[in-house]
């Protein structure tokens, strides 16, 4: 298990598509439900995305935006829109309202233009009217809530990337009604959000969280793939280096220079991030229990180490209303 493969854990689109809207101007959309993480794309068209917190966006077919909640958006035609805001949430797409074309929560002005309603990504793009296909996240964990400390509030990505052959894919699915097709759309929200990851923290000039960069590097990128993969061993940096086939010093040096803190620190980090899930996710477990899940033996060193780390002891943590608020949810 990588880096990034961990923090995507908890991310999925399980039914969570708002809809897809074939849209003419003018329009003016405000999701309004302030999930943790958005994902917008044209399938063909052009228009603004408006989000609280940071300027105008413009988009065009192909392209993707993510946008980090808690704060709405809009998706308008113009920024000076005269189109009088429609509210779109959740709401609007509950199974029993039927196929995609129909889980929609917002006025619904045009139809599609000739050659414009789907299938093809060539096809997709010739129409006149906007269409649009968008997403929603929600975070359930305290691991994936490090990816979205990683994002701005918005992130944009321009057609012509790794996504594009996923959004042909994606807006054909959106364009029909069948049985398995909220699976389908599903899997393909999470790869298209895979996709618009990789891109944006590849891009020059970009600046991903320093596990993105470490994972390449072949010292620190070793000792992070061990720790992720075996976060409950007695990890010691002699042990680390030794996996990573260098010196102690290298490694410590390395990983300090790369990832932002010593190896130790970072396991103990990534060891509360695991135990703050397990206990809220098995309110069951003793703290014994997921101390010894997390590599530690004694429950007293954990909630130390817990207390530490997250400001919080371990009891305290499971009590705490703001712990379960966060694990927003369609």
């Amino acid at each position: 298990m990588d880096a990034f493969s961990d923090v995507l854990r908890g991310v999925r689109a399980r039914g969570s598509l708002f809809g897809r809207s074939i849209l003419t101007p003018p329009w003016s959309l405000h999701f309004v439900d302030g999930a943790p993480l958005t994902l917008c794309t044209l399938v063909s068209g052009a228009g603004w995305i408006v989000p609280e917190g940071a300027p105008p966006q413009r988009i065009g077919a192909y392209d993707t935006v993510l946008v980090r909640g808690p704060g709405t958006f809009r998706f308008v035609d113009e920024v000076d829109t005269r189109a009088v805001p429609i509210a779109c949430g959740v709401g609007c797409a509950t199974p029993e309202q039927g196929g995609t074309r129909h889980r929609l929560g917002w006025h619904d002005p045009g139809e599609p233009a000739e050659g414009a309603s789907g299938g093809s990504g060539s096809a997709a793009r010739a129409g006149a009217a906007t269409t649009l296909v968008v997403g929603a996240y929600p975070v359930r964990s305290e691991i994936s809530r490090q990816l979205l400390d990683a994002l701005p509030v918005l992130l944009h990505v321009s057609a012509g990337g790794s996504a594009d052959p996923v959004l042909d894919h994606l807006a054909a699915e959106a364009a029909v009604d069948a049985p398995g097709q909220q699976v389908v759309l599903d899997r393909l929200l999470d790869w298209m959000l895979v996709c618009t990851l990789r891109e944006s923290f590849d891009r020059p000039g970009a600046r991903p969280p320093a596990w993105w960069s470490a994972q390449r590097d072949p010292v620190a990128g070793e000792a992070l793939r061990v720790l992720h993969a075996e976060p409950a061993a007695p990890w010691t940096v002699a042990a680390l280096a030794e996996r990573a086939g260098v010196s102690r010093a290298t490694l410590a040096k390395r990983f300090t220079d790369l990832v932002g803190e010593p190896p130790l620190t970072y396991l103990t980090r990534w060891r509360m991030t695991l135990a703050a899930d397990l206990l809220l996710e098995r309110p069951e477990a003793t703290l014994a229990e997921v101390a010894r899940t997390v590599g530690y033996a004694d429950p007293f060193g954990f909630s130390a180490a817990f207390k530490r780390v997250r400001g919080a002891s371990p009891s305290e943590f499971r009590r705490a209303p703001t712990a379960r608020s966060a694990h927003w949810a369609p």
